[in-house]
């Protein structure tokens, strides 16, 4: 895969080193798709899962918001189920719901049953992410996976919960079957970052958005190790990692320990108490998603504290604490791209 040179030059590839930025560079989670109305237009009448695995829906929605925010990275736009469909599961993405699995993981057979998995298993991933390098040039895009905690709580949950009841059950009431479930997922989350970095993906993110659910140490025994598997995994592969979760104030260190390069941040925690708990790493974060709705000058307030709380970090990517709700007005993240990338940082 020939690399662009422009990608030496990227301020978010910067950021993501800790090396000096032009700007500070600014992309949004969830920014593909969610909010946009040429987004819901292409997906009209297609499902989630099926706009997943047909390659040029995914070039076009993934570069929807560069072409009409102006962002410093796209996000290749996936679910983090994916990967579990590709190798048969059968789980379907309601909407208004999430990721609904017919038949929940209980037992060591049922983790056995599941395939781990290889390229051919997605051919449309190395299709759209070799595309959309060759559209994007200059502009890196950030490849993505979910984190084992958090794809294992589907699988045992059988769906979202907001307990994670059966997810810890076994967590601690069956620890042979936990840690065969990880061992899966966590090796189907690396292949599934090798096949977008070996296509042209410039950066990876682990999403983990259900690891606020858990206490230090249990993460730390029963978490963190399959996590550092995967980090470490794409470490090897040259290119920055960003590890984020919701709700983890009280995790940052531990994630950023994982073999994080960038720890995100969510917007419950204060920016420089982020900072000083990741460590000699960078941030990427962390305005509330809802200021969006406040008035323009308050938002562009809010965002212009958040750039100066960065500057005490390794390196900063701007960010929203979380994703884009959907009934955002786009021309508000125009406006907060615009406002970020212009921002005086000497």
């Amino acid at each position: 895969m020939q690399r662009n040179p422009g990608l030496d030059d990227s301020a978010f590839l910067k950021a993501a080193r800790g090396e000096a930025v032009p700007h500070t560079p600014v992309w949004f989670m969830r920014q593909a798709g969610r909010s946009l109305p040429e987004y819901l237009k292409v997906r009209e009448g297609i499902g989630m899962l099926e706009s997943c695995m047909n390659a040029d829906l995914i070039t076009e929605i993934t570069l929807q918001p560069v072409r009409r925010y102006g962002v410093d990275a796209a996000i290749f736009f996936s679910d983090i189920v994916l990967p579990l469909k590709a190798v048969g599961v059968d789980l379907e993405i309601k909407p208004g719901v999430g990721p609904v699995v017919a038949e929940p993981v209980r037992t060591l057979e049922d983790v056995q049953r599941i395939p781990d998995l290889t390229p051919e298993h997605v051919p449309y991933i190395t299709q759209a992410v070799g595309n959309l390098v060759a559209e994007l040039g200059a502009t890196p895009l950030i490849g993505f996976a979910g984190a084992p905690f958090t794809v294992a709580s589907y699988l045992v949950e059988g769906g979202p919960s907001k307990e994670h009841a059966k997810t810890k059950a076994m967590m601690f009431g069956a620890p042979e079957v936990w840690e065969a479930l990880m061992r899966k997922i966590a090796g189907i989350a690396t292949a599934y970052l090798e096949v977008q970095v070996a296509a042209g993906a410039s950066a990876v993110q682990l999403f983990d958005s259900w690891a606020g659910a858990l206490t230090p140490a249990d993460y730390t025994e029963h978490v963190m190790p399959h996590s550092t598997r995967v980090l470490e995994a794409a470490g090897t592969l040259g290119v920055p990692r960003i590890h984020f979760g919701v709700g983890t104030s009280n995790l940052l260190t531990l994630m950023g320990e994982a073999g994080a390069d960038v720890v995100g941040v969510d917007w419950r925690t204060p920016l420089a108490d982020g900072i000083a708990r990741v460590g000699d790493r960078g941030v990427q974060g962390n305005l509330d998603p809802t200021l969006v709705f406040a008035p323009t000058d308050v938002m562009l307030a809010r965002a212009g504290e958040i750039i100066e709380a960065g500057r005490a970090a390794k390196g900063h990517i701007f960010n929203l604490g979380h994703g884009v709700i959907p009934t955002t007005d786009p021309d508000q993240l125009k406006r907060l791209t615009e406002f970020v990338q212009a921002y005086p940082l000497a």
